[in-house]
């Protein structure tokens, strides 16, 4: 592992570290990497970080589901690390507290998927439930159930290969069981990730913190949400900044129905504004959250009919996140603290009882499902508690 794993290289950025990051991407296929141009060749200056490295940075970023900022961080070098792997390059196990990760395990949890063994959300870790998952197979097709993937797994897989299509029973699985937990929302858990936290203020404009007002529009989503009987849980406190697979481990030690990860947005851009959402999705067979597309359409839609920000739409992405938490999950972007008028609305405790209310009723829309009749952007508190309280009719 190349010390680029210990901080961040960008543009200007010089040292064998920005060499090794240009020989991983030389060295990974057409389906990682588009523009080559200017990565290699005796008059290229390896050791810097120049503009067609950060291209071909992008590139891989974009294609990977990344944050497309052009910068080598911890996420980006693990994700170009792994993306040397192919499924069958290696031979694969769970060794707790050393997880293999890449796109061979990827690869290893979409087939899994595909052919009904769980190996839960496709997240490139092989960890217990992609183990679980290998054993449950290897017991079906008559091999040993040692749960470690090498040549007569991969022969099983080959063998398997022209007679297996369709889409993914994780997918199947995720919708059906949201549809039959019922159309309340009460009573069921949900976190709130407010970005950032500690010394980590995330964007800050104008003395405008994206840290302070994502927490107080947390703590104003969890009043509406205690209201109508559903347990909420927090990712930090004022003073904590946890990783995001920290985050992600705790939501899932709480067993959530729901995660909502709370962020502002800034660019260098003056003009850039709006609102975005995003869900778990490298692809649409197995890499993908359903459920958590679901929600991310209608917390954008009830957001843009209640303020009236700019609509910048749901994406599917693969942050760390939204992959490694086994609930829908969502990123929610209210706003760029760089443009004026966004900050100056973020700034209005009034506006965030606005988004405060729109998240609620997200959420509960989320479980109506068929039954949703309602139009974007008219129900309220009040609303809520009358269908609760009519039993859900």
């Amino acid at each position: 592992m190349s010390s680029s794993n210990n901080g961040l290289l960008r543009r200007g950025s010089r040292g064998p570290a920005v060499a090794d990051v240009r020989t991983r991407l030389v060295a990974l296929s057409p389906d990682h990497l588009g523009d080559r141009s200017g990565l290699g060749g005796p008059e290229i200056d390896a050791q810097l970080y120049d503009e067609a490295l950060e291209r071909a940075v992008r590139d891989f970023q974009q294609r990977q589901g990344l944050i497309v900022d052009g910068i080598v961080g911890p996420e980006t070098f693990s994700a170009i690390d792994g993306a040397r792997w192919s499924l069958g390059d290696r031979i694969l196990t769970h060794t707790p507290g050393h997880l293999q990760h890449g796109e061979d395990v990827a690869a290893l949890q979409e087939r899994l998927n595909t052919l009904g063994f769980a190996a839960g959300r496709v997240d490139g870790r092989f960890g217990p439930n992609t183990e679980r998952a290998v054993r449950s197979f290897q017991r079906a097709y008559g091999l040993p159930g040692d749960g470690s993937v090498g040549p007569d797994t991969f022969r099983a897989f080959s063998d398997l290969r022209r007679s297996v299509s369709g889409g993914s029973s994780t997918v199947l699985r995720e919708q059906e069981r949201v549809r039959r937990s019922g159309h309340s929302l009460s009573g069921r858990t949900v976190v709130l990730d407010p970005g950032h936290g500690g010394d980590e203020a995330g964007a800050t404009v104008n003395g405008l913190r994206e840290a302070d007002v994502v927490l107080d529009l947390a703590r104003r989503i969890e009043g509406r949400l205690t209201a109508i009987g559903v347990s909420v849980v927090y990712t930090r406190t004022e003073h904590t900044c946890p990783s995001e697979e920290e985050r992600a481990a705790l939501a899932n030690r709480a067993e959530a129905d729901i995660l909502l990860s709370l962020h502002c947005d800034s660019h260098d851009h003056v003009d850039a504004r709006g609102v975005a959402t995003f869900f778990f999705g490298r692809d649409r067979r197995t890499s993908w959250s359903a459920v958590g597309e679901s929600l991310a359409d209608i917390l954008q839609r009830e957001i843009v009919a209640r303020t009236g920000l700019a609509n910048c739409r749901s994406h599917g992405r693969s942050w760390r996140l939204l992959q490694q938490t086994t609930m829908p999950a969502v990123r929610l972007e209210a706003g760029y603290l760089s443009h004026p008028e966004d900050a100056s609305r973020l700034a209005d405790p009034g506006f965030r009882d606005t988004l405060a209310e729109a998240v609620l009723v997200s959420l509960q829309r989320m479980y109506l499902g068929e039954d949703d009749t309602n139009a974007t952007g008219v129900l309220h508190l009040g609303d809520l508690r009358a269908y609760l309280a009519s039993g859900g009719h």
